[in-house]
């Protein structure tokens, strides 16, 4: 069994699936999802955090697919690599990062003068390395996850997988440098009546992305660890994996548990009261709301806007001349 770290043989999770606690994660995932649901709907924050409900939605689906796998876990020769894609890839991870990325750029999009960064390139940059770290994994998956193909092609697939995950602690690090510095910016600029309102978002942002990189390091930790391409039929290669890779509870303390928790710290800590509903309103130096009026995004569809966010930002390019709220930090450039 799963707890006892011995291997089940056959087995396209090493161990032998707890359906219980799947079914646990997916009802409270699924109840996370409904909550943020109801507050997109109440603060009308669609544009602003609706990424989070799609995110809980997708872990919701992805425990409901555990479910069914906690009785249908053995190798199959001919229905081997969906499922083993299903155990691997987790698009929900970057859907989240994104979701965060885009609350960030939300945040200096509403303080434009403080911002180290062009609010309009935020999810556009950040996305854009998202994208290249999906690359990565998805080309190291469809290569590790063939069992019937040579090791030679199985251990660059592996070696992808570490160098994705590596590139997202550095994306992660490089989170924290530009919202940490828009943080001591605004403390500096000294308009604090306006800026409490934002600094609880800012603080939520740390916590998810903290909650984020434990997950990411225990990650890096299990594929540093070892691989399950190995013959799911000899045990004694098996009892030679990780006990990352052996023990289920690895993954429902740093996996499962950490992003339910972080889908729950945005259900408490929802940013729809603190920040305006219209993304044209920022706040000047002198601390008031201003309305712009050379932003063409309030006129898009919802659908629309939610799309470019998929995107990455590059279905639609924001403006780049960023003429309102001048700065009065110096920009730094990033690439």
């Amino acid at each position: 069994m799963a707890e006892s770290g011995v291997p089940i043989l056959g087995s396209l999770y090493v161990y032998a699936p707890n359906q219980p606690a799947a079914i646990f994660f997916t009802l409270v995932y699924a109840i996370t999802a409904a909550v943020h649901i109801w507050q997109c709907h109440r603060f009308k924050s669609w544009g602003l955090i609706g990424l989070h409900p799609l995110c809980a939605t997708l872990f919701t689906l992805g425990y409901a697919l555990r479910v069914w796998g906690a009785d249908n876990y053995m190798y199959i020769s001919t229905d081997k690599t969906p499922l083993a894609v299903c155990i691997y890839r987790e698009p929900d991870i970057p859907v989240l990062e994104l979701a965060n990325y885009h609350d960030l750029g939300r945040v200096f999009r509403y303080v434009p003068h403080a911002s180290p960064f062009n609010p309009g390139r935020v999810t556009a940059f950040f996305g854009g390395l998202m994208a290249l770290v999906e690359g990565l994994n998805a080309a190291g998956v469809s290569l590790s996850a063939n069992a019937n193909a040579k090791e030679s092609s199985k251990k660059p697939g592996h070696n992808l997988i570490l160098i994705a995950l590596a590139l997202q602690v550095v994306v992660i690090l490089a989170f924290a440098y530009l919202s940490i510095l828009f943080h001591r910016r605004l403390i500096m600029a000294r308009i604090t009546p306006q800026t409490n309102l934002i600094k609880p978002t800012l603080t939520t942002l740390y916590l998810s992305m903290t909650l984020i990189f434990i997950r990411c390091m225990y990650r890096l930790v299990e594929n540093s660890s070892g691989t399950t391409s190995v013959d799911l039929s000899d045990m004694d290669a098996l009892l030679k994996l990780s006990p990352i890779l052996r023990y289920e509870s690895y993954f429902y303390v740093f996996e499962a548990s950490l992003m339910l928790v972080n889908s729950v710290l945005w259900n408490v800590r929802h940013p729809g009261p603190h920040l305006p509903q219209n993304t044209r309103i920022y706040l000047s130096q002198d601390g008031s709301e201003v309305e712009r009026d050379d932003d063409s995004s309030h006129q898009r569809p919802l659908l629309l806007t939610m799309a470019n966010t998929l995107m990455f930002g590059l279905l639609i390019r924001d403006d780049k001349r960023h003429s309102y709220g001048q700065q009065i930090f110096p920009p730094i450039c990033l690439f």
